[in-house]
């Protein structure tokens, strides 16, 4: 939150997770691990937000939430209704209070049979999930293996699944005010508006600038919102080995005062 203080002149580093920090659902390479370390030994204030849940971002980032949190200055999971300024936790939003058991029985429902429709290359598990400010839906299930993942992927490009499902969500709900975001490979997350990922910038007003980046940055994705804000300077990238080529290109001592160090080769 903003304080009396003077904005911070670091600019602060703003990071999703899928497909910026690491490959979809894989653990952040340890290459990038350190380069990151190194930077936020030098004093670049760095935060990191993710739609996913905290469990699922532990994971990917780190070895345990203590070690997330010794990398990063602020932790978002669920776009910033679940969170952590360093190891202080930061109020938690609850879709089930704002929408209420029965429009989110209606909603769960409608999900249900429109996927029961749906004929796919496979259909595992766990097609619904329920995260504290969001509901996370996935036509092929998350219980599907990594190469099942791809798979739909590549499906999905070609038919445009997710779209679809998507475009009729949000004429059959357009009473609820809800956003629909296609994110990472496999689902679409579907929250109140307002609680995409510039949710987080309230715990962000002490910088005077914040940097993004996010590969899901076009119109549709979950990271749109946050990449056009006017409080963000958005960057948009194409892999976590991008991404680590475009920090060091905006911020390299030759371009300002802010002297990081070269990134290392990705093996």
């Amino acid at each position: 939150m903003s304080s009396s203080a003077p904005l911070s002149k670091l600019p602060l580093l703003l990071f999703d997770v899928d497909g910026t920090l690491t490959v979809p659902r894989l653990r952040m390479t340890p290459e990038l691990g350190d380069y990151l370390l190194q930077l936020r030994a030098k004093g670049v204030p760095l935060a990191v937000v993710g739609g996913s849940d905290l469990k699922k971002v532990t994971e990917q980032l780190g070895d345990s939430l203590e070690d997330v949190q010794s990398r990063f200055d602020y932790v978002f999971t669920e776009n910033g209704l679940v969170g952590f300024k360093g190891t202080t936790p930061l109020p938690v939003a609850s879709i089930q209070s704002r929408l209420g058991e029965r429009d989110l029985q209606r909603l769960i429902n409608w999900v249900l049979a429109y996927f029961a429709r749906l004929e796919l290359p496979c259909k595992r598990g766990n097609f619904v999930e329920f995260r504290s400010g969001m509901l996370n839906f996935s036509p092929i299930g998350r219980s599907c293996s990594y190469e099942e993942r791809i798979e739909f992927n590549a499906y999905d490009k070609e038919h445009g699944i997710r779209v679809k499902f998507a475009e009729e969500m949000r004429r059959e709900f357009a009473d609820l005010d809800l956003e629909v975001a296609i994110g990472g490979q496999i689902s679409v997350d579907v929250f109140p508006r307002g609680w995409d990922k510039t949710y987080c910038l309230r715990y962000l007003e002490d910088y005077e600038t914040i940097h993004f980046f996010g590969d899901r940055t076009m119109e549709g994705g979950n990271d749109h919102a946050i990449f056009v804000d006017p409080r963000t300077v958005g960057h948009t990238v194409t892999s976590p080995e991008d991404t680590r080529e475009q920090v060091y290109e905006d911020f390299c001592p030759a371009r300002g005062p802010h002297r990081l160090i070269a990134p290392p080769p990705f093996h």
